[in-house]
């Protein structure tokens, strides 16, 4: 029993449930990219390059013929699957991309948030600095 109470102080804690929020946002968020590579960039991209599936491309390693979707390609042996791994590459660019705009603007937020605090509330003076003002002040009079 102590250790299931264990357990329920672990879950409850604010940074537990604040990182499998984060992991969630995330697992959908990378839904959209997969989504975004997948149904708008390579697309372009494969009509660039010839008008077929990009992920489809790959050579093939044990005799197969090429002109086989990849899938079949796999299944009659060994394939090396250039094109899925570019596709999967550009999708890891963009969202690492993205990611570091996010946090580039979270501490450009933060940085003007700890400015506007600097200012509104000067530090407060030191009990020796005005002792000694207090002493300089003494001694002028």
């Amino acid at each position: 029993m102590a250790m299931l109470q264990e357990f329920k102080d672990f879950a409850a804690k604010g940074n537990v449930i604040d990182l499998a929020v984060g992991v969630i946002i995330g697992a959908a968020f990378g839904k959209i990219v997969d989504s975004l590579v997948a149904d708008i960039v390579m697309p372009i991209v494969g009509k660039i390059f010839g008008g077929l599936d990009f992920a489809n491309y790959y050579l093939p390693l044990n005799g197969q013929s090429s002109a086989l979707s990849l899938v079949e390609a796999k299944k009659a042996g060994a394939v090396l699957a250039y094109g899925n791994f570019i596709t999967i590459s550009l999708n890891f660019i963009i969202l690492a991309f993205i990611i570091f705009q996010m946090v580039r603007l979270f501490n450009l937020m933060k940085r003007k948030e700890e400015a506007t605090a600097s200012e509104a509330a000067p530090a407060p003076i030191p009990e020796d600095v005005i002792l000694l003002r207090e002493i300089r002040d003494a001694l002028k009079k």
